[in-house]
This record gives structure tokens, C-alpha cells and sequence, in this order.
């Protein structure tokens, strides 16, 4: 039965090929931009690079001040980490790192932008940078604050020019200061922000006195890291029973929040308690999806009722043979489904081409965007829905048609 439906399907599309190449447009222009917006979506949330740990790791990067009229929110200070964080008994590591600032330096009359970030020596056994050249800064290094560096393989080639020869031993200038490079690891994207860097250096080097705010509020973040991921849970809640205990700073603020995140709840967080990052993420990606879709649904539901009209006929014969309403409804649904996956082959195809420009122009560094299983499944899932969405409607008018004046069409 299915055979016989292909091949009604196939007759029916090369019948009106005009009309045939708007729905195949549709559905494939549409499934290109789900599929490059999930290819990018599941780069950002899956790639576990340089952070392979997630699984046992959890994101403190946030406090929020909150009184009955004003609000305020940021990143921690490094006192703030010392005294309550490292505390913390569940945690065999802790990575505590700055947010990335920026400076210039001139290189052969050329300025160069270098990101830096301050890291603490359990940043390296946290993470598991790829090296390319050399090793990380040792705890000995940051005790000592010597003024060494790790580098990004992209800032090796921008800074010391692209001729494969080895960075480490040599000096890089940043905020007029000269450090030794001692590693270079494989570059991230800045879609990682919370990691990434071009430049990492010892956080005893920082210009400014680590303790000498003795606030909550500063520029540092901190991932703690349990034994096992069954500890997790543990680590979270003794995280928030320290910031249930904190004593609240002045009297314009009469709640404190601070969380333990896991890293898709830290990435979205807004920095506002009373708005879920998780929830703003996923309606804005739900209502992108759904718009994308919206347009084109109701155009081939349009060239669906159209096509349904033209075989009228065939229809009444049909059901003067005695095919049911049910039948009919289920060949149609098959017919546009089969429709719909030709476009979703073309429009996987077109992925592949649209990534494969997207990366090669490089609009995000380090950014490669790919077709994996987990987008492939999204697309069929689409299909699936798409087909469904824009066929359910003709094919229900079609089972509607009285067999007296379909014969008569």
C-alpha cells in the first residue's frame, strides 16, 4: 500500500512542477535555517571542550542583591570565593577564574587585541585544555606569581606570525607587561565565555590586591568539582545552605541569592532571580522555531487544498468504489509526508552547504558548526511535524467531498 502511495505521490508532483517547487522550497529553505540555528545550538550546549568534567562540575558565577526597590547583580569577588566558596568540604577542586578583560599591545606597527583571564592553578586540573605546545602554569608558578602565560593557538599565530615555530620560551606583551609563554592550547570560541581567553595568566599577577575587596560582588567565578557525579547533589546543597547563612549587606537589600549551576543553567542565567534564564531560552527558540515554520506551513497548506481540488475526480471515484474517508485521509497525510521529507533531503543538503560557508568565512572563530546525530534527529522530528502540520487540514477538507459533486468537477 505504501508502494502504491509513493508512486501516486511522485505522479502527483511532476503533474504541476511549478507548484511542486514552491512546496520542495518551502520545506527545504525552512529546515536549512532549523538546522544551521540546532547545529549551532547544540555546539554551544554539547561541546564539552575544554570542560569534559561537566558531568561532576557545577558554576558559581553569580550573585544578586535584591531590596523591595532596586536590584543588583554580578560576578563574585575574589574574597568572597576564599572566604565561603573554598570552604566548601564536598569539592575536590575548585577552578577560580576572572571574566576575560581586554588590552593592546603593537607587534611590528600592528595592534593586536589580547583577552586576558586570571586562573588559579586548579583551573588547569579542572579543565582539560588541549595542549599543542608546552604545559600548564604550575601551582608553584602561581604561588610564586611569576609572570608566565598559556596562550591560545590562535593568539601564538597572530602574535608571533604563522610560522609553526615554537611559542613556548618566547615573551608576550600584554597591559605592558611581558610574560613568558609556557603552553599553548587549542583556541575556544567566545561562545564559551565563561572559559574563554586568548591569554591565561597565574591570578597572583593580577594588578589588582585579590583580597582587598571585601565584598560579595567582583569580576571572579568558580567551578566546583565532586569525586563522582552522585556528589553533585550533595555539592549543591552545601553550597546553598553556606548562602542561606551569609549575612545580607546593608539595609537596602533584604534578599541575597547565589547558585551552584550545572553548566546549561549557568550559560542562561540572566542575572535576575525572578526570571529563569531556562525559561527565556527556550520560549525565545520555541517561538523562533515556530514563526520559521508558520509561513511556510500555511503555504503549502494552501497548494495542498489546491492539489486536493485538481483530483476532485479521483476522489469521487474513489469513493464511489467504496475507499472510506479514513483511507483517503491517510493516503493524503503519507502523500504530503513523503513531500515533506524530499524537501527535508534537499534541505539537509543545504545545511551542509550553508555550514560549510558559515565556517569557512569564520564569523565565529572556533566555532565549526556540524551535522551530528542530535541534528539529525531534530530534522527528522520536523519533517515529521512540519508534514503532519500542513497536511492534516487538506486532507480532512478531501474526506469532506460529497461524491456526487466530485464526479461532476
Amino acid at each position: 500500500m505504501l508502494k502504491n502511495y509513493f508512486k501516486i505521490a511522485i505522479a502527483v508532483l511532476k503533474r504541476r512542477k511549478f507548484f511542486t517547487f514552491i512546496s520542495l522550497f518551502g520545506i527545504s529553505f525552512t529546515l536549512t535555517i532549523l538546522l544551521v540555528m540546532t547545529a549551532f545550538i547544540d555546539k554551544v550546549v554539547n561541546d564539552d571542550y575544554p570542560d569534559k568534567k561537566r558531568d561532576r562540575s557545577l558554576y558559581i558565577s553569580h550573585i544578586e542583591l535584591r531590596g523591595k526597590e532596586s536590584m543588583n547583580s554580578s560576578g563574585l569577588s575574589y574574597s568572597y570565593i576564599s572566604r565561603f566558596v573554598n570552604k566548601m568540604k564536598t569539592p575536590v577542586k575548585i577552578a577560580v577564574s576572572s571574566g576575560f578583560g581586554s588590552t593592546n599591545t603593537y607587534v611590528n606597527n600592528r595592534k593586536i587585541v589580547i583577552n586576558y583571564k586570571y586562573a588559579n592553578a586548579a583551573f588547569w586540573e579542572v579543565l582539560d585544555f588541549e595542549f599543542v605546545e608546552g604545559k600548564a602554569i604550575s601551582k608553584q608558578q602561581t604561588d610564586n606569581a611569576e609572570r608566565v602565560t598559556v596562550i591560545s593557538e590562535d593568539m601564538k599565530k597572530e602574535y608571533f606570525g604563522d610560522d609553526n615555530s615554537p611559542a613556548v620560551g618566547k615573551y608576550i606583551e600584554a597591559d605592558n607587561i611581558k610574560y613568558r609563554v609556557c603552553g599553548v592550547v587549542k583556541s575556544l570560541p567566545i561562545t564559551s565565555y565563561t572559559l574563554y581567553s586568548d591569554i591565561y595568566l597565574p591570578i597572583t599577577t593580577s594588578k589588582t590586591k585579590l583580597d582587598a575587596d571585601k565584598g560579595y560582588m567582583g569580576n571572579y567565578s568558580a567551578i566546583v568539582l565532586a569525586e563522582n557525579s552522585s556528589d553533585v547533589p550533595k555539592m549543591k546543597k552545601e553550597y546553598d545552605n553556606i548562602v542561606a547563612k551569609l549575612p545580607i549587606p546593608g539595609k537596602e537589600w533584604d534578599h541575597l541569592y547565589s547558585h551552584a549551576d550545572t553548566y546549561i543553567e549557568g550559560y542562561v542565567r540572566t542575572g535576575n532571580e525572578k526570571s529563569s534564564g531556562m525559561v527565556y531560552a527556550f520560549t525565545a527558540i520555541t517561538l523562533f522555531a515556530l514563526f520559521v515554520m508558520l509561513l511556510p506551513t500555511l503555504n503549502l497548506v494552501n497548494v495542498n487544498i489546491t492539489r486536493i481540488m485538481e483530483r476532485s475526480s479521483e476522489i469521487g471515484v474513489r469513493k464511489a468504489f467504496g475507499a472510506s474517508s479514513k483511507t483517503l485521509v491517510y493516503q493524503f497525510i503519507v502523500e504530503n509526508l513523503i513531500l515533506t521529507f524530499l524537501g527535508g533531503i534537499i534541505g539537509v543538503v543545504l545545511s551542509v552547504v550553508v555550514m560549510y560557508f558559515i565556517n569557512d568565512a569564520k564569523l565565529i572563530a572556533n566555532l565549526n558548526l556540524s551535522l551530528n546525530f542530535t541534528v539529525l534527529a531534530y530534522a527528522l522530528f520536523t519533517c515529521v511535524f512540519f508534514g503532519l502540520l500542513s497536511g492534516v487540514y487538506p486532507a480532512w477538507r478531501m474526506s469532506k467531498l460529497n461524491i456526487v459533486l466530485a464526479l461532476k468537477a
